[in-house]
């Protein structure tokens, strides 16, 4: 073999595999059986070999029925199609957004991939036939992983306290140069004729930062009163609700929220009262002080500590029934959406929808209580800019028709823009620590929940 060349050496190195594989497969052949190598014959060493028989195969037998999925690899076994289903849904699902897909449940069904496919740890569960039946913007968002605050605990009402502060402040601020105009057109009607002319003389005399005088005040004050507005609001619907008993409650739940609202917007005037007074006083009287820094002082000077309360029964008339207004309508509205405008229980809706319903039941009730309180508003105003000034001569100079109309279009944009935006950002505040929106079917406390 030494004299043979690689090109050579080729066919002996292939017939030598071949053999040892049919004697691999073959083991009751013996060795004698295979073919003699060309050298052994005295062959050439390129002579071409007659083939090997191939040994023939017993055919295998069928396995019973039921077993047939026993003995497929389990790479080649195939899904059913209520498999391939749940996984068209699953890869649909991975391209939307978390809060549009179907969250787990018990009445979910699950899929092979729900153990392994999940976003944030969570396995994804093939929706229902009814959930799949509705539009996106309606499904169930993804279930929080537990509720972060116990329902009706110190906790809770802490973060109803700590999301009205968010929302009342954070929202008069931003409409105070509306607000501005608007106190203006009601002290001097002949000056500030309309609302573009309003805006006008004001840029005209004060600049462009005129526009935003007072803001501090507003912020101080507003912050405190949303504070207790919205947090006694809870406490004391829970409290009239425990008083009436389940059945009354549910049976007069309105006249509930009429009470509890009222009850708190009397403790939450007690702290709005000062900064509303120095606030009218910055921004009707030019020249008086630049913000409450020095107004504050100046005020108290003038007309001492007891000159800030000065103003608080008229601010009762009007925040009493605004408030009233605000709580019992908005829950009457947004409980008439989810009932008849979202073919869905609010349960099922997404936290984006519910938020959405949260502002526009805001809007509209924001637009009733504009209307019901601002007699109210304009004698407010009236007070606190005019020294010694009485209700009777609010009414002389103003008139009956002026006490109910005058600034009321603009008043009405303010107040239904920003009670929408109260309510939406009360609630998104309490999404945020965990908490269920306002409005419709409230859940019922753990305490309750155990009873049940």
């Amino acid at each position: 073999a030494h004299h043979l060349t690689r090109r050579e050496k080729a066919p002996i190195r292939v017939l030598r595999y071949k053999n040892h594989f049919l004697g691999a497969r073959c083991p009751n052949k013996s060795r004698s059986h295979r073919s003699p190598s060309p050298r052994a014959s005295g062959g050439e060493p390129h002579a071409r070999l007659p083939p090997s028989p191939q040994p023939t195969r017993q055919p295998t037998p069928a396995p019973p029925p039921g077993e047939e999925a026993k003995h497929l690899h389990p790479r080649r076994q195939r899904s059913s199609p209520t498999a391939a289903m749940a996984v068209s849904d699953r890869s649909r699902n991975a391209l939307l957004p978390s809060f549009l897909y179907a969250a787990p449940s018990a009445a979910a069904t699950p899929t092979p991939f729900s153990a392994v496919a999940g976003i944030g740890g969570r396995g994804l569960v093939a929706p229902s036939h009814a959930a799949a039946a509705r539009p996106a913007a309606w499904a169930r968002a993804p279930s929080e992983p537990s509720r972060k605050i116990e329902m009706y605990s110190p906790a809770f009402y802490a973060a109803c306290t700590a999301g009205g502060i968010t929302s009342c402040g954070l929202t008069h601020m931003t409409v105070t140069p509306l607000d501005l105009v608007k106190c203006n057109m009601q002290i001097d009607p002949a000056k500030y004729k309309s609302i573009s002319s309003g805006f006008g003389v004001l840029l005209k005399e004060q600049g462009a930062k005129g526009f935003f005088r007072g803001w501090v005040p507003t912020l101080i004050g507003y912050s405190g009163q949303g504070a207790c507005k919205f947090g006694f609001y809870e406490f004391f619907k829970k409290y009239y609700s425990d008083i009436a008993g389940p059945e009354n409650a549910a049976k007069y739940k309105t006249l509930i929220y009429l009470a509890g609202s009222a009850s708190a917007e009397v403790i939450a005037d007690v702290a709005l009262c000062p900064m509303e007074a120095v606030k009218v006083r910055v921004q009707t009287q030019p020249g008086f002080a630049k913000g409450l820094s020095d107004g504050f002082p100046k005020f108290v000077k003038a007309q001492g500590y007891a000159g800030l309360y000065k103003g608080i029964v008229p601010l009762w008339g009007r925040q009493i029934p605004y408030t009233m207004m605000k709580f019992a309508s908005f829950e009457t509205i947004v409980e008439n959406i989810y009932k008849y405008a979202i073919p869905a229980p609010k349960s099922e809706c997404s936290k984006s929808l519910q938020l959405g319903v949260s502002f526009a039941g805001g809007y509209v009730a924001g637009v009733f209580c504009a209307i019901v309180s601002h007699p109210a508003d304009n004698l407010v105003s009236f007070l606190n800019n005019a020294q010694g000034a009485t209700v009777g001569d609010a009414v002389k100079k103003l008139g009956l028709w002026g006490l109910f109309t005058r600034g009321l279009p603009l008043r009405i944009v303010m107040i239904g823009t920003l009670t929408g935006a109260q309510w939406g950002i009360y609630d998104a505040f309490k999404v945020m620590v965990g908490l269920p929106t306002s409005g419709g079917v409230a859940p019922p406390a753990a305490g309750e929940q155990l009873k049940g």
